[in-house]
């Protein structure tokens, strides 16, 4: 972390929130301040990591002069609304994917961000792993040749119960906000452009809720891409870069510390390792106080969070899938 002091919140302090803290302490510093819907929650998430200070009401977090930074680990359904209650009051802002439920809200925020002076960012781990930001350099230098095509595969055996956040429409539920927002920030990452020509198929949960997706991409430089997601059924984390020279396969893609590739002549198998898959949260966190402190925002990739939207956005558009309350 950075030698200048900046004081982090959290919002919410379910799974996400305590990976937080674990990082930090690790990094031998604590949290500021927490605030939750359930004040006692809060309460003994501060106890349990030593936060310096617990807020009565999420509103009294947002009025603190003393917080500089917020990481909002709430469900993505309340994202719009704690964003633009924490950017008018000029807080710098890591929240987690999918950073909100459409285009329409992330332009909003996008918007008052920079109005304020303040950086704004999703905490997807693809952008900030040190795995990824070899492999870019590499492809970037011309080592493994053009990426032609991208295959994606995310899936997980979710019970069917119909009130969590899985296939909760009142929580946002569905498997590509959930899990495809990494496939597809994936994609966006080895494309050159953003891609123009979408096709996709989808069956719905019981709920309404998007349980299986498949999703055919294609951009103007002739990159195409796939990505197969399920949240019904378990499919294996695992990403493979097709390239002109061979491929790059990647597993457990979300979080990846190693990579491998396969010479497409020589069939030789090459392993790539970078970093390290419990440092996720400790990585993130580093950009962002970079980001905040230099005023340099581009390794946040803001921008590829805005295309990953633009991709969901119109996909849920296609497909009729419209959350209770949203306005897109």
């Amino acid at each position: 972390m950075s030698d200048v002091n900046l004081n982090w919140a959290v919002l919410g302090v379910g799974v996400v929130a305590n990976e937080m803290a674990q990082a930090f302490r690790r990094q031998r510093k604590n949290i500021y301040g927490v605030a939750n819907r359930t004040h006692e929650k809060a309460v003994a998430f501060a106890e349990k990591y030593s936060v310096t200070k617990v807020y009565d009401t999420i509103d009294d977090l947002f009025a603190d002069d003393n917080v500089d930074i917020i990481y909002i680990t709430t469900p993505h359904n309340t994202h719009y609304q704690f964003m633009k209650a924490a950017l008018e009051n000029g807080k710098h802002l890591l929240s987690e994917k999918s950073i909100t439920l459409n285009s329409r809200e992330l332009d909003e925020m996008m918007k008052l961000a920079a109005e304020k002076n303040l950086v704004l960012a999703e905490a997807m781990t693809i952008w900030h792993m040190p795995l990824y930001k070899t492999l870019w350099h590499r492809i970037a230098a011309g080592e493994f040749g053009k990426v032609q095509m991208i295959t994606l595969n995310f899936g997980s055996f979710k019970e069917y119960d119909m009130t969590n956040r899985f296939f909760n429409m009142n929580l946002a539920g569905g498997a590509l906000l959930d899990i495809g927002v990494y496939a597809l920030s994936i994609v966006r990452s080895f494309m050159d452009e953003k891609p123009s020509d979408i096709l996709s198929q989808w069956k719905p949960s019981p709920t309404g809720s998007d349980e299986m997706a498949t999703i055919l991409l294609k951009n103007s430089c002739g990159q195409m891409a796939t990505v197969a997601l399920s949240m019904h059924s378990k499919q294996p984390k695992r990403a493979v870069i097709s390239c002109e020279k061979g491929y790059i396969e990647i597993m457990e893609y979300p979080r990846a510390e190693e990579a491998i590739f396969v010479d497409a002549e020589t069939g030789t198998v090459k392993d790539i390792l970078s970093g390290e898959r419990n440092d996720a949260l400790m990585y993130e966190m580093q950009d962002m106080e970079q980001a905040v402190i230099s005023g340099d925002a581009s390794a946040m990739k803001l921008d590829m969070s805005k295309d990953v939207m633009d991709i969901m956005t119109d996909l849920r558009k296609i497909w009729g899938l419209h959350y209770p309350k949203e306005i897109w």
